[in-house]
């Protein structure tokens, strides 16, 4: 017949428990051993009091240096220098002289001098203005056989004046034509074609004497 233990009397329940508590004294152990210090006991030495042979530091105040004297000024010497010997020289001056012929002098007369122009120079106003051979009238009769209407102005229907500019010359001689005002279509040309084919017209003149003027004059281009 089988005995079975009653469940009070039945330790293997509390196993668990009574292995922490186990594990719990061996740590608690373990750390004692480590932590454990020991003291060696003796009496206390008397180191007394040190004697220091340090010297009491002192404030030393700042001393200011005076300057060095400025080196003596040398004063230069100053030598005599004799008087200058004055030299007296007689000089002989001999006012016994003879004229013979008296002398003449004629007044002398200063003239304004004369303006002369520049022959270079270009005049745009002189006392006599240049005229074409026959005046005015020559000028136009000139024009009216030697000018010709361009076919171009007729066929656009351009009319107007053409302003010319030339210079005339001391023999009379016409140069330097070109245009101040046109009206295009060929006009132009023709008109500064005409003025440079001229005759020699007659020269200003400024004092008398044939000077290079510059001319300026119209011609008119009118459709009939």
């Amino acid at each position: 017949m089988e005995a079975k233990k009653t469940p009070k009397a039945d330790l293997s329940k509390k196993s668990g428990m009574f292995l922490n508590l186990g594990l719990l004294v061996s740590v608690g152990l373990t750390l004692f051993a480590f932590e454990y210090k020991t003291y060696e006991s003796g009496a206390l030495m008397d180191l007394g009091t040190v004697e220091d042979d340090f010297e009491e530091l002192l404030d030393i105040p700042i001393t200011e240096q005076p300057p060095p004297p400025p080196p003596p000024v040398e004063q230069p010497i100053i030598e005599e220098i004799p008087d200058e010997v004055e030299i007296e020289e007689k000089i002989e001056v001999n006012f016994d002289v003879e004229v013979q012929e008296e002398t003449v002098i004629k007044e002398v007369v200063i003239e304004d001098a004369p303006v002369q122009e520049k022959a270079e120079e270009i005049f745009d106003v002189v006392e006599t203005m240049p005229t074409p051979p026959g005046g005015m009238e020559g000028w136009n009769k000139y024009l009216s056989k030697n000018l010709k209407y361009p076919t171009q102005a007729r066929r656009m229907g351009i009319e107007g004046t053409v302003y010319v500019v030339f210079v005339v010359n001391t023999d009379g001689s016409i140069q330097d034509v070109g245009i101040l005002r046109g009206i295009g279509g060929g006009c132009d040309e023709e008109a500064m074609r005409v003025v440079r084919n001229a005759p020699k017209w007659e020269p200003g003149k400024q004092r008398g004497r044939p000077v290079r003027v510059k001319m300026r004059l119209p011609i008119r281009f009118k459709l009939s």
